[in-house]
């Protein structure tokens, strides 16, 4: 009844091959798209930007860009940490050595550079894969946040170890620093992550996709079908590796303004996009969304919940957050292991055919 497909009819390819070719998802995604932009701003104080939205916006971003090499090309890996710490240097560097350059030209140049350095990292999956590239990587997250502790150039010889983000404007509108306006920097961030956000839907429902897809079903069916394993692995490595780089310098450079490399990026960055990509959905860019908004936000509620209603301390409502969220996880796992997008999938079917019975 509210999510019937009946009576909308298609009379070309273009419109059965849309991005949203059932009208009541083009009306829920204008609808979310207009309170998001319309609504949300007027709301958005300095907590709500801090603790929810930006942290939401940067995280989702990094997981499309994890969920293109691990859902769509099968490629495993445990170096997030490590690319957005190189996203996040990049920035800086090219902040302070050439103030005058635009910043999202920074970013974009930021997310380029990332991307070289995950080709190098993406080069042992053309002989390993599985548990031994999750290895390699894992390696490569290790070196790149040492390098970035170790070698005093990329901290400008900080002797604090520490690098902060310059103020920096985009058509006049202070972006970065602690001065920058919270409904500026989260609009400025819900922009950039919705296009990009677009544009990998529509990458995976191309050729390039389709290459990575076939990779990941079965890598010898998909070499003798004409897919080259080179092109496709490095290309995966090259586009996951751009959006976690772009990630990463939205995450110092408007997040959180200031970061030391081994606190910022350690090893739990990675483990936590991956779990973001898991529970909402591997091989889905909703998904990415979904496992963003449950890791962003529950910890947020539950702590609210136990220290604010229950009472609790502060430091036992912590380690009670730490072993619920850990429990949660487990248990979406179990219930469905493909994620949110998936029940939100099951929902649509659902929806489908109501009230009449299955």
């Amino acid at each position: 009844m509210f999510y019937r497909e009946a009576g909308q009819f298609k009379t070309d390819y273009a419109s059965d091959q849309a991005l949203f070719p059932i009208a009541q998802d083009r009306w829920f995604v204008l609808a979310v798209l207009f309170v998001a932009v319309a609504v949300v701003p007027f709301f958005v104080d300095d907590y709500w930007a801090n603790a929810i939205t930006l942290p939401f916006l940067i995280y989702a971003l990094a997981a499309i860009g994890l969920n293109l090499l691990t859902g769509y090309c099968g490629q495993v890996s445990l170096g997030t940490g490590g690319f957005m710490a190189v996203g996040a240097f990049s920035t800086f560097k090219l902040t302070t050595a050439f103030p005058e350059l635009n910043f999202i030209v920074v970013i974009l140049l930021s997310g380029a550079i990332t991307a070289g350095v995950g080709v190098l990292f993406g080069i042992p999956s053309l002989r390993i894969k599985g548990f031994y590239l999750a290895v390699a990587t894992l390696a490569a997250q290790f070196f790149l946040v040492w390098l970035f502790n170790k070698v005093d150039w990329f901290l400008n010889y900080s002797p604090t170890g520490q690098i902060s983000m310059p103020p920096r404007e985009i058509f006049g509108i202070l972006i970065t620093g602690p001065r920058a306006a919270p409904e500026a920097k989260y609009l400025f961030c819900l922009i950039f992550i919705g296009i990009f956000a677009l544009l990998a839907k529509n990458l995976v429902r191309g050729r390039v996709g389709r290459s990575w897809m076939a990779i990941r079903d079965m890598d010898i069916a998909a070499e003798l079908i004409g897919i080259r394993p080179l092109e496709a692995k490095l290309t995966a490595f090259a586009v996951s590796s751009f959006y976690v780089g772009m990630a990463g310098s939205l995450y110092f450079g408007v997040w959180l303004g200031a970061a030391e490399p081994i606190e910022a990026f350690g090893i739990e960055q990675s483990f936590l996009v991956l779990f973001m990509i898991i529970v909402g959905g591997l091989g889905s860019i909703l998904g990415s969304f979904l496992g963003a908004a449950f890791i962003t936000l529950m910890p947020i509620l539950m702590k609210n919940f136990m220290v604010d209603g229950l009472q609790l301390a502060v430091v036992t409502a912590k380690h009670i957050e730490i072993t619920m969220l850990g429990v949660l996880i487990i248990f979406f796992l179990i219930v469905e292991p493909h994620g949110f997008a998936r029940l939100w999938q099951i929902a649509k079917e659902k929806l489908r055919l109501w009230p009449f019975p299955h």
